[in-house]
């Protein structure tokens, strides 16, 4: 814990115009429309200007019993005379939400005007409940004076003085402000999930400091990181917050190997002693890409001894808290490691690169990471990126790649979307774009009684395939809106399809989102015309022109797909039109293949192999290792190239524009927008 010096507390205090005792800012406004005498008695919001509400006053004595209270002029004066503050405590400890009411007194302040204050999270649903928890002990509305900025949804204004964001939305916010000019405070949070955006950002952070001295910036670290974080800054000040947890731990007394059964008999155990109280469950859930396979692997392994430690220190604020631990306490002791492997090590990098390539046109595209990322990744990503006309012959950001780096997608989506504007289907491929990113909107049958549900979404089926069949559900969802459907008979349509409601309301956000995109950088968009042949020819073309990678073929006609790229073999997921009507199609193209107990392909169309030819570029196709799907390819490609093209006497001699591109332009790659 650091220690105040004398008279230190009064300098905070004064360059605040904080009142140590309500934790507030004193009333210095000049209101000649309110009675001198109210004034005398009502102590005004520095936020808002409005009196404080009695809740406010209810709420500021439980956030005075938070641990992280009592090292609040500490963290002040360490704020004030530094650029950078690391703060180090425990969960519940209040860190997360008291430091960044300080910080946006702080910016508030008369001596120090220089801007807002940003909050990172990683995860979206924290930051969403900690702008709300914030706003609610300030006494402001949420979305005015604190608000949350995360992906598809800004609930915030010009005016927002604290905004909590995701670390991928400041980042982008990047791309436009590079060295973060609106902000005088950021707070990097949730530093020990240490995702790809959280290492990317605490890199960038140390030359946006080094250009703008006026900034301040706090980094916010279980105690288990904080001397890492504070060596990786050059020795910067460390504030400690004590807090104290009492919770019993409980061991298991041999290692369980079904997880989630052990842990459902042990919920049922619990609630039959009948004690009083609510029952946490931390389930296993962990995803490592693979770079050989290009694929997400869904794999179980023992939680960190930091994770271990925090969710013991949540239960440990209950005067009766007991953490009921699956696992040995000899395992916890010898072999439990301290850290998870962070994200950038195991994870596609391929966005990440994108955006440093991005960011190296604005003087920032070197990164110096905590951990170094994974070279084969970093690798495959600037390779992907080359086959997706993203780089230059200099390996610099092409203009095309510029442009999709303004897409808050995948890259391979955004390239989809950009040879759609060719193609003439942008308008599609915008609520396809819209449905991928979006959670699953298809609901598990849970019963019997759900069969009958299931088969309904058969009306939506389309027979060239599982991306159609999205497009089919997001134009029915969006007739009802559009016919002022009650929102109850929207949501019963929704459980008589076993349809996810939230996902198709977040699929509307995010397509109205990509619109937005698309006006601002003046890109056209077709109108709809979804159903004709042309249409769906011109979607497939636009889809192959971002995943000519990944594509598949049946190898035994029972549905067992090789990838073209490698040797790993998968099955379609049960929730393919192609599982419900018993049709396996021997090519697909398909948007996601994850490693689990099941291999699968997700969300896969049918594709000929001479469109893939047609769109694939040829550097990409010499490249692909050796197989007999590859023979089919070069044997479809030979067989194209020696057919004679029809000449139309009407046209002087042009061909036509299918079969050139099947013909002379074969080797090329059609997708030419840049």
């Amino acid at each position: 814990m650091m220690a105040l010096v004398p008279g230190s507390l009064k300098q905070v205090s004064d360059v605040l115009s904080v009142s140590p005792e309500k934790g507030c800012f004193q009333d210095e406004s000049d209101s000649s429309d309110v009675d001198e005498g109210l004034l005398d008695d009502l102590e005004l919001n520095p936020f808002d200007g409005l009196p404080y509400s009695s809740r406010f006053y209810e709420l500021l004595k439980q956030r005075e019993s938070l641990p992280i209270w009592k090292s609040k002029y500490v963290f002040l004066e360490s704020l004030l005379h530094n650029q950078i503050v690391v703060v180090s405590g425990g969960a519940k400890s209040g860190k997360s939400s008291q430091i960044p009411q300080w910080c946006a007194e702080f910016c508030l302040s008369v001596d120090n005007r220089h801007g807002t204050v940003a909050c990172t999270q990683v995860q979206r649903q924290t930051a969403v409940w900690l702008s709300m928890r914030v706003a609610d002990e300030l006494d402001v509305n949420i979305g005015h004076e604190v608000g949350y900025v995360v992906p598809f949804e800004n609930c915030c204004t010009n005016d927002t003085i604290l905004r909590y964001c995701t670390d991928e939305m400041l980042l982008r916010e990047m791309m436009s402000s590079p060295l973060l000019s609106s902000y005088g405070v950021i707070i990097i949070d949730d530093v020990y999930e240490r995702s790809v955006s959280t290492d990317v950002l605490l890199s960038f952070i140390r030359d946006i400091l080094l250009a703008r001295p006026e900034l301040k910036v706090v980094i916010i670290t279980p105690p288990e990181l904080s001397s890492k974080t504070v060596s990786y800054y050059g020795n910067v000040p460390l504030v400690e917050v004590e807090s104290t947890y009492s919770a019993e731990v409980v061991y298991t007394s041999v290692i369980q190997r079904d997880y989630f059964h052990a842990a459902l008999r042990l919920v049922f155990e619990i609630h039959h002693t009948q004690e009083k109280g609510d029952i946490v469950v931390f389930l296993a859930c962990e995803q490592v890409y693979n770079t050989r396979i290009r694929a997400e692997s869904l794999i179980r392994q023992p939680v960190s001894r930091i994770r271990a430690e925090m969710r013991k220190q949540v239960l440990g604020t209950c005067p009766a808290g007991k953490v009921f631990c699956l696992y040995t306490e000899e395992f916890a002791q010898k072999d439990m490691k301290m850290f998870l492997t962070p994200k950038v090590e195991e994870s596609n990098l391929t966005s990440m690169v994108l955006f440093l390539k991005r960011m190296d046109i604005a003087g920032l595209g070197h990164c110096e990471f905590i951990n170094r990322p994974d070279p084969e990744s970093l690798m495959q990503a600037l390779e992907d990126l080359d086959y997706l006309a993203a780089l230059d012959n200099d390996g610099n950001l092409s203009e095309f790649g510029i442009i999709m780096s303004e897409f808050p997608l995948d890259p391979q989506l955004s390239k989809s979307i950009l040879a759609a504007c060719e193609f003439d289907c942008v308008d599609e491929m915008l609520t396809l774009a819209a449905m991928v990113t979006a959670p699953n909107c298809f609901l598990d049958s849970a019963n019997e009684a759900d069969v009958n549900k299931e088969s309904q979404r058969r009306k939506f089926l389309h027979p060239a395939g599982d991306h159609f069949t999205l497009i089919n559900l997001y134009r029915e969802y969006e007739q009802m809106k559009i016919g002022n459907a009650s929102q109850y008979d929207i949501e019963r349509w929704c459980q008589d399809h076993l349809l996810n409601y939230t996902a198709l309301e977040m699929a509307c956000v995010i397509r109205s989102e990509l619109l937005d995109i698309m006006k601002r950088i003046e890109l056209p968009v077709s109108e709809p015309a979804f159903g004709s042949d042309e249409n769906v020819m011109n979607i497939k073309k636009s889809l192959l022109s971002g995943y000519f990678m990944q594509v598949a073929r049946d190898v035994d006609g029972s549905g067992n797909y090789i990838m073209l790229t490698h040797k790993q073999v998968g099955q379609l997921h049960l929730d393919s039109g192609y599982c419900l009507n018993h049709n396996i199609p021997e090519w697909v193209l398909f948007h996601e293949f994850s490693v689990a107990d099941r291999n699968c392909i997700r969300v896969a169309s049918e594709i000929s192999p001479d469109l893939f030819m047609q769109l694939a570029p040829q550097y990409y196709f010499s490249n692909l290792p050796p197989s007999e799907s590859k023979e089919l390819l070069q044997k479809a490609l030979d067989t194209s190239s020696t057919v004679p093209t029809a000449q139309d006497p009407g046209k002087d001699g042009e061909t036509d524009d299918e079969e050139q591109g099947l013909s002379t332009n074969a080797q090329e790659q059609r997708c030419t927008i840049q």
